[in-house]
């Protein structure tokens, strides 16, 4: 009985090493949206472990909703930013959440605006100007305080290359309120901040490449992914909240 308990502890420790494993590939980008992962005989080899393993393993990334099986194609990796943003969010304060959808709802066409403007107007110091916030941002990216104030510098900077004083006035008057999880972001990575903020430099290093090229289109193209992913993970993170209550209604005896 003791041999089967520890052998079971054993499976499970394995487990967790080669889901993890592959979970910090797909956050760090190693594996991209789309990708297939490798072979279920591959991963074994690559891991040291059975089949038995892998199965469980992909199994767990299943489960959080990074990868997707495809019967007679193989697993693929799902878009990972949505699962990072769920770990930094565990509990739900539907007030600020709200809030939080307004101020994003009229950052969204402003900023789209203000991106392609950006593209077209901005000035060479204007431009190191955004560089500069953008490399603060992946400087801070494991400090909760330092992190904030770059993001909403690098927001800020883009709005002030527009060259219309009027885009950059409209988020100075929000304060920190123009980035949601501000008030919400805690000093470690606990919940994979790290790993969501690393996913959301991606995001701003595309609005900017093409802010530094001058491609309008691709600069307001970014800026909506970036946003509207944003308003999507809020109201996502709303209705199953609202899923959540309904599901408490239904399981109280009358």
């Amino acid at each position: 009985m003791a041999t089967q308990t520890a052998s079971r502890n054993s499976t499970g420790t394995l487990v967790s090493k080669v889901s993890e494993a592959l979970r910090r590939s797909i956050l760090d980008g190693t594996f991209q949206p789309g990708d297939k992962l490798p072979s279920e005989a591959q991963l074994t080899q690559d891991h040291g472990v059975s089949r038995t393993v892998v199965r469980e393993a992909v199994a767990a990334l299943r489960s959080d909703g990074l990868v997707e099986p495809r019967q007679g194609a193989g697993v693929f990796v799902l878009d990972p930013i949505g699962f990072a943003f769920k770990r930094t969010h565990p509990s739900v304060d539907q007030e600020r959440i709200y809030t939080s959808l307004e101020i994003l709802e009229a950052r969204t066409p402003l900023e789209i605006e203000a991106a392609g403007l950006a593209a077209l107007r901005r000035s060479p110091a204007q431009e190191e100007e955004i560089f500069e916030r953008h490399a603060a941002g992946i400087a801070g990216r494991h400090d909760g305080k330092a992190w904030s104030e770059a993001d909403i510098g690098l927001h800020t900077a883009i709005a002030r290359a527009t060259n219309n004083p009027l885009f950059a006035t409209f988020l100075e008057m929000q304060g920190k309120a123009i980035i949601p999880q501000t008030g919400q972001i805690v000093e470690t990575d606990e919940g994979g901040e790290v790993a969501y903020r690393s996913l959301l430099i991606k995001e701003h290093e595309r609005i900017i490449i093409a802010i530094s090229s001058g491609d309008e289109q691709g600069a307001r193209d970014a800026m909506r992914d970036h946003l509207k992913g944003s308003l999507e993970r809020y109201r996502n993170l709303l209705r199953d909240e609202r899923l959540r209550h309904m599901a408490r209604l239904h399981a109280v005896k009358p």
